[in-house]
């Protein structure tokens, strides 16, 4: 009997171990995904006050390679932002990259109407040609309305990550294409560059750079904000939500509209 009960108890210890080590590994896994946008290929390190911060790349594949569930909080109002507009992302997809429509020696604009202000950004159609090509598809097929901008960084690099309808920072719209303007590639405030997953996987998802930021010219620049630094600086002062400097905005950032205009 009393060889039963010592087994009986060893099996007990044993399922307790197990299920606590799969609960480790969820949380592992959850807390590798979170970081995943900024983790696969780069180590920036700023070094201050004793301290040192690191990051890597902006990831954007549609692979649930780099979810990143915002978290609920409860609502903080930050300077300039307000509810956003009613409505949903029409969450549109496509097989491949839209055919080229514009004219790569023409000027155009994107205005990103978002809940907090408004941002304006020349585009630059002759460095990135398929990059705005395809920007300015996904805003006519009002692919951006009603999106969230699911992340926020305010330690070592300082960008606004937009465009993902899912608002996890693993959606798409279903096609990539290749990476452009890449050779001497810096990302100054001001910036508006797309994230991806690796070479040649850029989709739907970009981030806007508020103050100057070191990368690796891996990411395609393609415009320059002419109007509303100021809103994402607003944007960035509100923080993250649950403190520290990467993840879900604590403003309720979200682009009511998109909208790019030739000449």
């Amino acid at each position: 009997m009393a060889s039963s009960n010592e087994q009986r108890r060893r099996q007990l210890a044993r399922e307790k171990y197990e299920r606590q080590a799969a609960r480790r590994a969820e949380a592992h896994k959850r807390s590798k995904q979170r970081r995943a946008i900024i983790g696969a290929a780069l180590a920036v390190v700023v070094v201050a006050a004793g301290g040192a911060w690191a990051g890597g790349v902006f990831d954007s594949d549609g692979k649930a390679k780099t979810p990143q569930a915002a978290p609920t909080a409860p609502v903080t109002q930050v300077k300039g932002c307000n509810p956003p507009a009613a409505g949903q992302p029409n969450g549109k997809q496509w097989k491949t990259e839209p055919a080229m429509t514009l004219d790569a020696k023409a000027a155009y604009t994107a205005t990103l109407t978002t809940s907090c202000g408004p941002v304006t950004v020349s585009l630059d159609a002759a460095k990135a040609p398929h990059t705005v090509n395809s920007f300015a598809f996904l805003a006519g097929e009002q692919y951006f309305d009603h999106v969230k901008c699911h992340r926020l960084t305010t330690e070592g690099i300082y960008v606004l990550q937009c465009g993902d309808p899912t608002g996890t920072g693993s959606g798409g719209p279903g096609y990539q294409f290749p990476d452009e303007n890449l050779t001497g590639a810096t990302y100054p405030a001001g910036t508006l560059a797309m994230a991806n997953a690796g070479p040649g996987t850029n989709g739907s998802q970009f981030f806007l750079v508020y103050k100057d930021t070191q990368l690796p010219p891996n990411y395609t620049p393609f415009g320059k904000i002419t109007g509303g630094l100021e809103v994402l600086q607003n944007i960035a002062a509100g923080g993250v939500q649950g403190g520290g400097g990467d993840g879900a905005p604590v403003a309720d950032v979200v682009l009511d509209k998109v909208a790019v205009a030739k000449g």
